[in-house]
């Protein structure tokens, strides 16, 4: 039963949208995931979608997954471009990995128009602008 496995609390992960570059055509974004524990995190899989409404009709995007591999102590690592476009949508990243052979997951959710330039903070380990969630 779900009540008897043992509750694995997430702390010190987190994903950030990260602006990487930005002209006055286009900005780029990335979409990061940063381990800042003192420990590593081994076998990070993220699962990533976006889901919501636009112009009035429900929107679906695809399922994507992304293997990270193994996060050394305050480090990050790239998961995904992510276009602006998808910004008015909920975009949910569900984050699982390892500890000494125990498995962690959580899902990050961006809530619709989150994303934003008021909402920009500057990412640790990073160091670049973007919106982080722990």
């Amino acid at each position: 039963m779900k009540k008897d496995l043992p509750e694995n609390i997430v702390e010190d992960i987190a994903i950030a949208v990260v602006l990487e570059s930005e002209t006055p055509e286009v900005k780029n974004w990335t979409v990061y995931i940063l381990n800042l524990k003192n420990q590593p995190i081994t076998n990070v899989l993220i699962s990533s979608k976006g889901y919501g409404e636009h112009n009035g009709k429900e929107v679906k995007t695809s399922v994507l997954r992304h293997f990270v591999g193994d996060l050394a102590i305050h480090s990050f690592a790239g998961v995904e471009a992510i276009d602006p476009s998808v910004f008015g949508l909920t975009n949910e990243y569900w984050v699982s990995y390892y500890i000494d052979k125990v498995i962690y997951d959580k899902k990050f959710i961006f809530l619709p128009e989150s994303i934003v330039d008021g909402n920009l903070i500057k990412i640790p380990l990073i160091n670049k602008p973007g919106v982080m969630i722990r």
